[in-house]
């Protein structure tokens, strides 16, 4: 019994003054309301900003969101709009970094890249990937590390992992620079 207290504080602390994360995600023409509703899930769980959503992207309220999201969707901010290159360029102006997950060659690594807070994360078709207006638009290019014989995730599990890996690298700046 006195290890739930004991890691919820230990928890708590390792992330005091982080507040809340300076990185938001846009959602390029995402089919799936449940992807959706997962992308809304986690970034309530790493403290977002603010969630983009784009085209042919479902918007809450909508069963299938929330039934994933299991009410992140009433937490997270969020904007619809059907052009996202707007919103995108108007946050690069404002200074965030703005960069693209997509399985190219030109893509830096997730681990071995060193992202430039605030950053826009852009997301795209679950099949067709990013959109080319708004890949123009972009300063970086990701990719997950893939070893097996497929070559890319579901698009709600590549959120996850890279919504946690910036969580971790801002963390570590966080606690740098105190």
């Amino acid at each position: 019994m006195d290890r739930v207290p004991f890691l919820a504080t230990t928890a708590a602390l390792a992330y005091d003054g982080i507040g809340t994360l300076p990185v938001c995600v846009a959602l390029d023409n995402v089919r799936s309301m449940y992807n959706v509703g997962a992308f809304f899930r986690t970034s309530d769980a790493v403290g977002l900003e603010r969630i983009y959503l784009g085209g042919i992207t479902a918007k809450p309220p909508k069963k299938e969101i929330t039934k994933t999201a299991l009410g992140a969707d009433e937490t997270v901010p969020w904007t619809h709009t059907w052009d996202l290159s707007e919103a995108v360029a108007g946050l690069h102006r404002t200074g965030y970094e703005i960069a693209a997950v997509e399985t190219s060659q030109r893509a830096v690594d997730l681990f071995d890249w060193v992202p430039r807070f605030p950053v826009c994360v852009l997301f795209g078709h679950e099949v067709d990937g990013v959109d080319a207006r708004l890949l123009g638009l972009a300063d970086t290019f990701v990719r997950i590390p893939m070893l097996g014989k497929k070559h890319s995730l579901n698009v709600a599990t590549a959120g996850g992992v890279v919504l946690y890996e910036l969580l971790r690298k801002y963390r570590t700046l966080v606690s740098a620079n105190r």
